[in-house]
């Protein structure tokens, strides 16, 4: 029978559609998420004036030696500056650690851990604030913001791996015009964003979360010789053993007091040093100590939930009246507010892409003139970047040209458009700062009701022009939007109406074989009208914030919706069964029987995977099975670890025992796994309890070894056994394997090696199953381990139902539902739509130094855990499956491998497509909407990297089904020319 679609042409068409989707997505992502557009230039003297319809360059600026220009700075300014600036980093250290929240101190364990910062806070000798990150809260991006006061764009935290060079205006490019040496010792980002900045400098790497005592070691060891220093201005201090502290045992690792008690020594240390000693007044060090975000509960970040965007700001040499926990709670500011306020008390230009508003309260030892002088360049500052972002917004020169003459300019409520209003809140602070500006000295000191005003106008008019600059999305390219967004709908047509003409295909085949009525292609069962309408319950449930921040109830309620329909779908065919012969009745009650032991198998082990953790964003805090083992003690959780892992060494080996291949070579393979497995669980007893320490050298030695091993044990496997296993003699089909010969042409199986393929594939698929799970018990987290072992557990479950299926089953189903299954184990593992569940510290175990391409290779294979898993259980799907042997009497090789590839290749691809067509749609819906970023952006990546996951899945499958048959087929046809010529 000849088909239209024949192999090669299904090939290409596949192909084809993905690459179109690749270059769609590529178009889509490169247009949505541009970096952040920024004014060229750095500010200059012109900033210390008000801004005109003809924007003034700073042309002398250049020319100025450094201490000519600080001192035109000062005199501009007219705002007294501090001396030296010492700006100390905790990463990842949460505000409330410090300052509490919920108008309540924090907590008695951590007052005690940082007793000397927390004196400081009561005495007034310091000022602290909640100040924001803004999403995503990773390093980089944050510690732009904080010396630019600009916002960057969302991929951002891609370029926190791989940091460039900051070229924008920022803090540090302007001390260096006005000749500031500086030094720095910690995180090395600092150190690629600022390249040749810095005079002295020893930087750490920050992605090595297993080190959480040298790399601070390493910052502090300098700070008694640079105190002692006077060749410095600017001391950059960045600490990374808090956030490693966190990233490996969250925030109730018992290593948090003890590095919170160190980070307050350095505190006391510097304080004493170089502050407490100096008295008030110009050439005052100011120690500034921040955090760039905060962490969950889990200690990761990334996300936008107030645990992770709650940061530090401490400002300590500045006097400060407040000692009452409940008024520090309502110090909430923004992070970008910090470039601003340092700016100005260091009497430098406050950088050209600033959207920050100087912190209130930094400015409270200054005379009102200074205040007022220091809140009017910053609405200047801002003002001139509204001016390049609104073209129609009014110079400050014709500011009341929009306002009649009746008004006489005295405004009291502004409304309108964004331009009317910023010009309405700017007129009206200008207005009566320059009244306050007319009364003399004398009257000014009895009009603080007038004083209070005008910082109350600059104020509205400062936060109403940072809110919008922040929250202003960029132009997006129309066309390039367009062009990926119909180019995916393309790809997606294409894959879609490939598996609809192979649907039509093998089912007219079907029909053509088989007479019974009930197998005819348009006989719907309901479990197969279901698995088509889970993807419309996807698509509906895109379009709401909330349902993709729990993403993770419709996908384990789906798969256990799935599982009853097909136990209900089982049931009747029993009593369909029953009403035949008893013969009959015996015959397909052993199926049926093993299909409804592995659909009771599933249900079980979906129910305690859904309860395993409580996932998502919002219902974190609830409890589950994890959090009450780990209550338990780290005991408990090591033994069942311990316990998963034989059980998945035991299962693994009983299912190569079922394997149709010689015994020699499955006890050779079954032996190297072992001896890794043994290694893996030797890691696991002897160096599980050492993970919060610094890097072992011999744990690092084992896992590379185990590494190595299981890669050369499964690329070994899966190009060695295709030539070493035994080709059968074509007679002894009928006799062993009935399934054959009922549904397969005798030409058919003496010419093609469809016994071999099938015990290859077994085998194979069975050495990647097991490399995957000796994989994710050494890289996932220790309360992990028994969810693998059940996300294994309904791998062979599915495959004993499949294998009972019979031909008549429809594959295409089988298929889809292990897709389901591995996004819903996805999601039990404790993933979520948050860059915050990522586990970063078990993506350098058995790495010694840092590696961002290894280092990111093991966060995707520890994140797309159970979604790989399915993916590469369909090879084994290949080897039991039997719906694909129903074969026309003329068919050849290129025909039986289409229709065992097929559906396993099309059917991911497909559903793919679907999904990521439909999200990207709707993320260019709410591209104006208000968690476009906190919670539609994330997801999108996530949908992305979940697209790449189907890619190396489906190449995984079609590669090992491919090469196996090519050289089985080369041995038999040359194992035929050697019979005959014995002949």
């Amino acid at each position: 029978m000849s088909s239209s679609l024949t192999c090669t042409k299904l090939t290409i068409l596949t192909i084809t559609g993905v690459t179109i989707q690749i270059i769609g997505l590529s178009l889509f992502v490169y247009g949505f998420f541009p970096v952040k557009p920024a004014l060229s230039g750095v500010s200059g003297a012109e900033s210390f004036r008000a801004p005109t319809c003809t924007p003034v360059h700073n042309q002398t600026d250049s020319d100025l030696p450094p201490h000519n220009l600080k001192s035109l700075y000062e005199e501009l300014s007219g705002i007294a500056p501090f001396d030296r600036l010492v700006l100390m980093v905790i990463d990842g250290l949460p505000a409330e650690f410090v300052l509490g929240k919920d108008d309540k101190p924090p907590p008695k364990a951590l007052m005690d851990a940082m007793p000397y910062t927390q004196s400081l806070l009561a005495n007034g000798m310091a000022i602290g604030y909640h100040a924001k990150a803004a999403p995503p809260t990773v390093t980089m991006p944050r510690l732009k913001a904080m010396v630019s006061g600009a916002i960057g764009g969302f991929l951002d935290v891609a370029f926190n791996f791989n940091t460039q060079a900051l070229l924008d205006d920022n803090l540090l490019g302007q001390f260096l015009k006005i000749g500031w040496k500086m030094v720095m010792f910690g995180d090395e980002t600092w150190l690629k964003l600022f390249p040749g900045l810095f005079t002295r400098h020893d930087g750490v790497g920050s992605f090595f979360v297993k080190d959480t005592v040298q790399v601070d070691q390493n910052v502090s060891r300098h700070l008694g010789d640079e105190l002692s220093r006077d060749d410095w201005d600017l001391m950059v201090l960045h600490y990374l053993g808090l956030d490693h502290v966190g990233h490996i045992g969250g925030r109730n690792s018992i290593l948090m007091a003890p590095k919170l008690l160190e980070m307050d020594k350095v505190v006391n240390m510097i304080h004493t040093s170089v502050i407490a000693d100096q008295e008030n007044g110009q050439g005052q060090t100011l120690l500034v100590v921040v955090s760039d975000h905060g962490m969950t509960y889990n200690g990761n970040h990334g996300g936008s939930s107030f645990e992770e965007t709650d940061s530090l700001a401490l400002f300590i040499g500045l006097r400060n009246d407040v000692s009452d926990y409940a008024l520090y709670t309502l110090n909430t500011v923004c992070q970008v507010d910090i470039a601003p306020t340092l700016a100005l008390l260091f009497g430098v230009p406050i950088p050209k892409n600033n959207v920050g508003v100087l912190l209130s309260g930094t400015f409270g030892s200054f005379t009102d003139d200074q205040q007022l002088k220091a809140l009017e360049l910053n609405s200047w500052q801002l003002l001139r970047l509204l001016q390049a972002q609104l073209p129609g917004l009014s110079c400050e020169n014709s500011l009341c040209d929009g306002f009649s003459d009746d008004q006489g300019c005295r405004i009291n409520k502004c409304s309108g458009n964004i331009e009317n209003t910023i010009c309405c809140l700017y007129l009206k602070a200008t207005m009566l700062h320059s009244s306050w500006r007319l009364k003399d000295v004398s009257s000014r000191s009895y009009s603080r009701e007038d004083y209070s005003g005008i910082v109350a106008a600059y104020y509205e008019f400062l936060k109403t022009a940072s809110e919008w600059l922040s929250r202003r999305v960029t132009d997006k390219p129309v066309n390039l939007l367009a062009f990926g967004v119909a180019a995916m709908m393309l790809s997606c047509l294409i894959l879609l109406s490939l598996i609809f003409s192979f649907y039509k295909e093998v089912y007219n085949t079907k029909m053509q074989q088989c007479f019974d009525s009930k197998y005819s292609m348009h006989t719907w069962s309901l479990d197969e009208t279901f698995v088509l309408g889970v993807i419309l319950i996807l698509v509906v449930s895109m379009g709401s914030s909330s349902m993709v921040e729990e993403e993770q109830y419709i996908w384990h309620f789906v798969t256990s919706t799935l599982n009853m329909l097909l136990l209900r779908k089982m049931t009747q065919s029993l009593l369909v069964e029953a009403s035949r012969s008893l013969f009959r009745l015996y015959k397909e009650n052993k199926k049926i029987a093993f299909q409804m032991c592995s659909i009771f198998v599933l249900i079980i082990s979906g129910r305690t995977l859904r309860g395993w953790h409580q996932g998502g964003v919002n219902w974190t805090y609830l409890p589950d099975i994890s959090k009450w083992l780990e209550k338990a003690g780290s005991n408990h959780v090591k033994s069942i670890q311990l316990v998963s892992g034989l059980l998945m060494i035991s299962l693994c080996l009983f299912a190569l025992s079922l394997s149709g291949s010689t015994r020699k070579i499955s006890l050779v393979v079954g032996f190297s796994f072992l001896m890794f497995g043994l290694l893996v669980l030797q890691h696991i007893q002897k160096y599980q309890d050492n993970i919060f320490a610094s890097s072992n050298y011999n744990a690092t030695l084992l896992a590379q070894i185990i590494f190595a091993g299981l890669g050369i044990a499964t690329i070994g496997t899966f190009v060695a056994y295709p030539w070493l296993m035994p080709i059968c003699v074509s007679n002894i089909y009928s006799s062993h394997h009935s399934f054959m010969s009922g549904s397969v042409p005798i030409e058919i199986q003496n010419e093609y090696p469809l016994l071999e393929l099938k015990n290859s594939l077994y085998l194979i698929g069975w050495a990647y199953l097991f490399c995957w799970c000796l994989l994710q018990l050494l890289l996932q987290q220790p309360i992990n381990a028994l969810p693998m072992l059940l996300l294994f557990v309904q791998i062979l479950a599915s495959l004993i139902y499949a294998s009972n299926g019979g031909v008549h089953h429809k594959q295409w189903v089988e298929i889809a539902a292990l897709y389901y299954l591995g996004m819903a184990g996805h999601f039990a593992l404790g993933n979520s739509n948050t860059l915050a569940t990522i586990d970063v510290a078990g993506a350098f175990i058995g790495m010694s130094s840092y590696s961002t391409l290894l280092s990111g290779i093991l966060m995707f294979i520890i994140t797309y855990a159970s979604p790989s898993f399915f993916l590469l259980s369909i090879v084994m799907y290949i080897s039991v499956d039997t719906s694909y042997l129903v074969i026309p009497q003329k068919a050849d090789s290129e025909h039986l491998l289409k229709n065992m590839l097929a559906f396993p290749c099309l059917v991911p691809l497909g559903v793919n497509s679907i999904i990521l067509t439909a999200y990207t749609i709707v993320l260019l819906l709410m591209r104006n909407h208000l968690f476009v970023w906190s919670v539609f952006s994330p997801k999108y990546l996530y949908v992305c990297a979940t697209t790449l996951c189907v890619y190396i899945g489906v190449s995984f499958v079609s590669a090992t089904v491919i090469y196996s048959y090519l050289v089985l087929a080369l041995r038999k046809r040359m194992q035929g020319f050697s019979s005959i010529d014995t002949r």
